[in-house]
Formats: structure tokens, C-alpha cells, sequence
């Protein structure tokens, strides 16, 4: 394998941190986690760019740590799209089978899947994606792979993800001028399922929850195929300002509380425990109860999985999720989330961390790194596109253990 084919690069520009996830595919076809980059997000709000400067700065340095860490040159990346803008239906397309013999081929497969998409969407919309479920062969159906079978009609149902060609323009437009292109757009709920679900989940009936900054994304999978995508516009950042507004405390200190004594369940938390809190206008810390923060919490991590839930059966999907609910992004990471989820849905709940993948594997344990590590895994499943680079000095991999350690403390 020649030495430009070797890598690949997740990036995943959310509302509160840019990732990026280096790759290198192994000489056994494994992939190695050998590159991490991360950046404080700026100009981005709810997968929309809001400040095309703020975003492109902040696009630049997480490539640049992650080039630093991984001694390696980006040029080309798989980019992680999401937000309210992202609307997703299933559709059907049917075809006569054309060739001689009635044998199905891969250009009938072909065929039913453009009728299948050829639906008339609104103005300034584009289909990201268009994933088949299953297919029906002459009113057989259930069928995954039908090349080769002999029919005369052939049906396929699929899941089209459309987005505002604008704001995906936008954000892609972002990224060139940090100086990469960009392969392929990916949306991130299917990303993160790459990294976080097992088989037998997708297959028995799994939603995956992605608690970002500005925005819960999710996604349902059925019979080993996505069903059902959509977006609750509340996320971790509503935690932050939560806690800003009820303890008087600036939002850089919230956000500090939040990661470091957090806790969505007020039940876990002792009475006696206190925390320290940062004033306002130069006044002096103050102590208080834990629990208060909690309280604080609570009705927010209740508030998200309700809508949740509310969206899950407007679908028609809440009998389907027979493997539960697997967590992922940074609000999955907040203590006593997990909880709450398991008391709202009385289902399965676990959080998702990424699998599967050597490397810096331990580095990238957790669900904050989910949606940027299945962007590479998505990558290196679907073999598209190659991302050239040149080495860099032997000397940035001297500097590689001492970067990362500053970067974790930084974020988490």
C-alpha cells in the first residue's frame, strides 16, 4: 500500500470542540488511532457557521495538533455534518428487472435506488446521504443483498438524509480555507454508530444518542439498517448556561463546574458535599452545597431525554429499541446522565466509547471522541478517497506524549 493510501482524518467541527482524528490503516488492514487534535469551537453554532474567520481559526488549530501528534501532513479530511438543518425520510423506488434471465445485477440495484431518491425536495436542500434498508424481490421482502436472485420486480426501501446545501456549503467552505479538502461529508450520528455500535445491537433495535454542545442528535437502527434520524435542539451548552444563570457564575467557570462536579441525578450526591463558586464582578468565591448544583442539572437532562422520547414515538419506533440506548458525545460523559436516561425510557442504557481501533486507543476512550474516531472507520469502511501527506520531522514525535497530556487537561 502506497504510503499516501495509509491515512485517514475525522474531523468533527462541533458547537463547543473541533476534533481531529488521524488514522493509519495497518498492513493488516486494521486502523491505528495515531493523531489527535482538538480546539476550543468558535463561530459555530448548532452544526450552522455563524463567524467564517472564528471557524476557520478554530478548524486550523485542531489540524495543526493533530499533524503535530500524529508527525504527519493533512491535506484532505472526512468531515462530520449535523445540526437542525439535517432532515431525514425513508422513501421507496421500484424497477423492472432489465437483464436477460431476470438475474438481478448490481446496475438494477443501481436503478431502484436512484427511483428511490428522485423525490422532489425544497428549494436549497441536498440529499447527503441515501442508505438502503432492504429490498423486495416480486413481493418477497427482507431481502440484504438480492445481486444474483431471479425476479422480474425489484423494490428497495431507503433512508434519505438531506441538509441546507448553505450551511453545508458554509462549513465545507470553512474548512477549505483552514487549508484541507474535504472527501466526503458524513453524517455524524451514522459515524458515531460505526465507532460505538456492535452488529447484534443494530440488528435487535438500537437508538444512538449524541449529546453535543448545541445539539441532541440521534439515530435508530433496525434490522442492521438506520431507520430513523433527527435532531432535539438542546444540548450540553444548556447545562453551562444553566448553571451560569442559577449560581451567578461566570460561563467559563460554569463550564469548569459542570466537567469537574456535575452530577444530572441530586439522589447520587451526598448532603454534605460543597463545592467552590466563582463570582461575579470581582466579588469572592463562594461555598455551597452540592446537591444545589445538581438541582440545577436535573430538570435539564430530564427536559432532553422527554423530547427525546417524545420524538422516538412520533416516529413509532418505541417498541423496536430491544438493545436500549447507547450514549455518546461530551454531555453523555456528565455524571448521572446514564441514570436519568434509564428512569425516563426504562430501557438498556450504556455509553458508547469507540472500538475497534490500536493505536492511541486509550487516548480516544470516551464518548466526547465517538463521532471524529467513526469518521475514519466509516472511511476506511467505504475505501473512498485517499489522503495524501508528507512526513514531518521525526522530531514532532518527540512532542507527542507531552502535547496530549496538555490537550486532555485542557478539555477534560
Amino acid at each position: 500500500m502506497a504510503r499516501k493510501e495509509r491515512y485517514l482524518v475525522g474531523l468533527d467541527v462541533g458547537t463547543s470542540k473541533v476534533s481531529a482524528i488521524v488514522g493509519e490503516i495497518t498492513d493488516d488492514g486494521g486502523l491505528d488511532i495515531i493523531g489527535i487534535g482538538l480546539a476550543d469551537s468558535r463561530g459555530i453554532r448548532r452544526g450552522v457557521v455563524v463567524n467564517l474567520e472564528a471557524a476557520v481559526e478554530s478548524i486550523k488549530k485542531a489540524i495543526d495538533e493533530a499533524e503535530l501528534t500524529a508527525g504527519v501532513e493533512i491535506d484532505s479530511v472526512h468531515l462530520g455534518l449535523s445540526g437542525a438543518h439535517v432532515k431525514a425520510f425513508n422513501s421507496r423506488g421500484v424497477v423492472a428487472v432489465a437483464g436477460k434471465n431476470r438475474e438481478i445485477t448490481r446496475e438494477d440495484v443501481r436503478r431502484a435506488i436512484d427511483a428511490a431518491k428522485a423525490v422532489a425536495l425544497p428549494s436549497g436542500r441536498e440529499i447527503l446521504h441515501v442508505l438502503p434498508q432492504d429490498f423486495v424481490v416480486d413481493e418477497q421482502d427482507g431481502i440484504g443483498a438480492p445481486v444474483g436472485m431471479t425476479g422480474t420486480r425489484l423494490e428497495v426501501n431507503v433512508h434519505v438524509v438531506t441538509g441546507s446545501a448553505s450551511s453545508t456549503q458554509n462549513i465545507v467552505a470553512c474548512v477549505n480555507r483552514a487549508g484541507v479538502a474535504v472527501i466526503e461529508t458524513v453524517l455524524e450520528q451514522l459515524a458515531a454508530s460505526e465507532a460505538v455500535l456492535t452488529q447484534d445491537e443494530k440488528e435487535l433495535g438500537v437508538a444512538i444518542v449524541d449529546i453535543g454542545g448545541g445539539t441532541t442528535d440521534f439515530a435508530i437502527f433496525e434490522r442492521g439498517s438506520l431507520w430513523h434520524t433527527g435532531v432535539v435542539a438542546v444540548g450540553g451548552d444548556h447545562f453551562t448556561n444553566d448553571i451560569a444563570v442559577g449560581l451567578r457564575t461566570p460561563i467559563p467557570d460554569a463550564e469548569k463546574i459542570k466537567r469537574r462536579c456535575g452530577c444530572a441525578l441530586s439522589a447520587m450526591v451526598d448532603e454534605d458535599e460543597t463545592i467552590e463558586v466563582a463570582s461575579v464582578g470581582g466579588r469572592k468565591p463562594r461555598v455551597m452545597a452540592r446537591r444545589i448544583l445538581s438541582e440545577i442539572l436535573q430538570p435539564r437532562a430530564e427536559e432532553i431525554f422527554h423530547l427525546l422520547w417524545d420524538e422516538i414515538r412520533r416516529a413509532g419506533f418505541e417498541k423496536s429499541l430491544n438493545s436500549g440506548i447507547v450514549l455518546t458525545g461530551g454531555g453523555a460523559m456528565l455524571e448521572g446522565v446514564a441514570e436519568i436516561a434509564e428512569q425516563i425510557f426504562d430501557l438498556p442504557i450504556r455509553r458508547g466509547t469507540p472500538v475497534g481501533v490500536g493505536g492511541l486507543a486509550d487516548h480516544v476512550n470516551s464518548p466526547a471522541f465517538a463521532t471524529a474516531v467513526g469518521l475514519v472507520m466509516y472511511g476506511h469502511r467505504n475505501h473512498v478517497g485517499e489522503v495524501t501527506r508528507s512526513p514531518v520531522g521525526a522530531g514532532a514525535f518527540g512532542r507527542v506524549a507531552g502535547r496530549l497530556r496538555t490537550l486532555f487537561k485542557e478539555f477534560f
